[in-house]
């Protein structure tokens, strides 16, 4: 497998990363191992979690499941030096320090907690989850208000947090930086103070990024290609909706939006699950049908046709779906399906 630099970092990382924001719910701990077995097998050697995993749903009680169960496999004999480990940081969570926001006191903290549940010396890649000030992530952006921020406070909180990964970084306890659910400004500001300050510069932006959600086309993709930022693409199949399970209302079970409907969740998918999201969708299926190409697959492979550097973050529930994946990592878009996919893109925009 293709192996990339993240951002101007010298974190060198698989083309395709393996998430696990399911391990520990609905991927117990010897289906999880034989998951990273699998995608080590494979070539990925980049796995991503987080403090606040597992989810669907966020329990104050699984807080940090997911990085243990992880960790129990990274101390393994002969494992850790194989692989690139990113986590992440939670921002304002009602789950999570009750919802207060972090700062740079609270990042040292919580690097050391991260290093302790996954059983390791070192963060290859540690990422903010949310933006203390607000995001327009996760449909927020259909009201999003930023009159309320304040511009020096913002300031002066990213100048405070980087002085933390400063000094985590030599220490040797992260390698890398990242952020997520991050915007235009928010990355380029980030850049500036770290510049100024002498501070470890973002190297990746972990952001939702598919064939029905293109948010990153345009401005967060200049400003990613000129600061030399590379995006990690989370739902590349949109939650699972891309996969067309969800057609003519279907709740199968066990999927994400079956399970967190039995956890009083709305079951939309996060706000993905709206008619003209299926019908994009559909429209997507019958294009990869023309061209006799798993839609699954032909998803992921046109990710890493995009203008700017992108490394998808796949995930699966168990090992089958995992294995479905990984047969289709080798898969290259002819030119003409990238320029049909840009014009079906063009019929549906912005499907939710």
């Amino acid at each position: 497998m293709k192996r990339v630099t993240l951002g101007g970092s010298e974190v060198e990382v698989s083309q395709i990363c393996l998430g696990t924001m399911t391990f520990g719910n609905q991927t117990d701990q010897a289906d999880a191992h034989r998951q990273v077995n699998l995608a080590l097998d494979a070539g990925i050697t980049f796995l991503d979690c987080a403090e606040m995993y597992p989810v669907n749903p966020v329990r104050r009680e699984t807080i940090g499941l997911s990085e243990e169960i992880l960790g129990r496999w990274l101390a393994l004999p002969g494992i850790r030096d194989r692989v690139q480990v990113a986590t992440k940081i939670t921002g304002p969570s009602q789950m999570v320090r009750d919802g207060a926001d972090f700062d740079g006191a609270t990042i040292r903290q919580t690097i050391d907690a991260s290093l302790k549940r996954l059983q390791t010396d070192r963060i290859d890649l540690y990422q903010l989850h949310w933006p203390v000030r607000g995001s327009y992530a996760f449909r927020q952006n259909w009201n999003y208000d930023p009159s309320g921020q304040k511009r020096q406070q913002t300031l002066d909180h990213m100048a405070d947090v980087l002085g933390a990964l400063a000094d985590a970084r030599q220490s040797g306890k992260i390698r890398a930086f990242g952020l997520s659910n991050e915007s235009a400004w928010g990355l380029t500001r980030w850049c500036d103070v770290a510049d100024r300050m002498g501070a470890p510069r973002v190297a990746a932006i972990q952001n939702e990024y598919s064939l029905l959600f293109r948010h990153f086309d345009t401005d967060l993709a200049e400003v990613a290609v000129n600061e030399d930022v590379t995006l990690l693409s989370y739902s590349p199949l949109a939650a699972g909706l891309l996969t067309n399970k969800y057609v003519d209302k279907a709740m199968p079970e066990a999927s994400r939006a079956a399970v967190d409907k039995a956890s009083g969740g709305l079951g939309n998918l996060g706000g993905r699950k709206t008619a003209r999201g299926q019908d994009a969708t559909e429209a997507y299926h019958a294009l990869a049908a023309e061209h006799g190409m798993d839609p699954i697959h032909m998803a992921i492979a046109w990710q890493l046709t995009r203008p700017f550097e992108v490394v998808p973050i796949i995930g699966a529930t168990n090992v089958a779906q995992l294995d479905h994946l990984i047969a289709g990592l080798d898969v290259k878009l002819p030119e003409e399906l990238v320029k049909a996919i840009d014009r079906l893109h063009k019929s549906h925009p912005m499907p939710f």
